[in-house]
């Protein structure tokens, strides 16, 4: 018969050989790599997924992610070559490309952050502070991020750190800057404005003064043309009746007074006050427009 504590010892046994053979074996993710440390001593780092076997108790495994890594860097103040401040806003993606030289300089991920966020904004105050606002906010921009990448992952390397790419999310002056700005724009616009307001106002008064002055010319040159018809038509008129009095003088006489009775007898009571004889209104006593031949005084009456 089995003692029962040949069961027990068989259940250690079998319990102790689960534990050593757990501890020898360790699996690699996809997207990690695993860095094996034996009695403190980092060995080389295992990159391969799958199933892999390591000393048990002894050996120690550190997961390391192999993944590209976001880097979120606050808004920093950066003084540009014309010494005008931007505030910036960047972000930059990173790998771990040795495992081994990154545990031995950082440690960890939330130690690589710090010390990368410190590396960027060296990198952000060095370049952009060579160039000038413009430069930065629009002419080169995407060269400027090539270059402070180039420059963040010579650094990084030292900590095992390969940089993938570097961005500038925003680049704009800081707010009083940009309400000073801002007025500055306001006030040129204004000015801008007004002058094209007293350009137009000039233009308009030129506009006036040559349409007078044109009208004026104009004007002048009808009432010299009408003055110069009225007095050719006045001699014409004149010409005429010195032909008419030369060929007939009583009727130029007759009708002279004909056009000086239309002319002074109007239809609005026009009241004269002449003798009944006067010369005036020699036509009414005599269609010839002579007197009558007065009767000598105190003639004899015939026998």
């Amino acid at each position: 018969m089995r003692s029962p504590v040949t069961g027990i010892m068989a259940i250690l046994v079998l319990l102790i050989v689960l534990i050593i053979g757990y501890s020898s074996v360790f699996t690699v993710g996809m997207t990690e790599q695993v860095l094996v440390v034996r009695l403190g001593e980092p060995r080389a780092p295992v990159t391969e997924p799958g199933l892999h076997f390591k000393a048990p108790f002894i050996d120690t495994v550190i997961p390391i992610d192999k993944r590209i890594l976001d880097l979120e860097n606050p808004s920093q103040e950066v003084i540009a070559s014309d010494q005008k401040r931007l505030v910036v806003d960047a972000f930059a993606r990173y790998r771990i490309k040795d495992a081994l030289r990154f545990y031995q300089s950082v440690g960890s991920i939330q130690a690589a952050n710090l010390q990368l966020t410190t590396l960027l904004n060296a990198s952000l105050r060095r370049v952009l502070g060579e160039v000038t606002f413009i430069t930065v906010v629009r002419d080169q921009r995407e060269a400027l991020m090539g270059k402070i990448r180039d420059q963040l992952d010579r650094e990084a390397t030292a900590y095992g750190i390969q940089v993938v790419d570097v961005r500038i999310r925003r680049a704009d002056l800081p707010d009083q800057n940009s309400q000073a700005v801002y007025k500055r724009m306001q006030t040129e616009r204004e000015r801008e404005a007004a002058e094209f307001r007293a350009q137009g106002d000039q233009k308009a008064q030129e506009i006036r003064s040559k349409a007078d002055r044109e009208a004026t010319v104009i004007v002048a040159e009808a009432n010299s043309s009408g003055e110069q018809l009225r007095g050719e038509g006045d001699a014409e008129r004149n010409r005429l009746f010195a032909e008419s009095y030369g060929k007939d003088p009583d009727f130029f006489a007759f009708y002279r007074s004909m056009t000086a009775y239309e002319n002074g007898l109007k239809g609005n009571d026009t009241r004269f006050l002449l003798k009944p004889d006067s010369d005036f209104f020699k036509f009414f006593g005599n269609p010839s427009g002579k007197a009558a031949p007065a009767t000598a005084a105190g003639a004899a009456p015939k026998p």
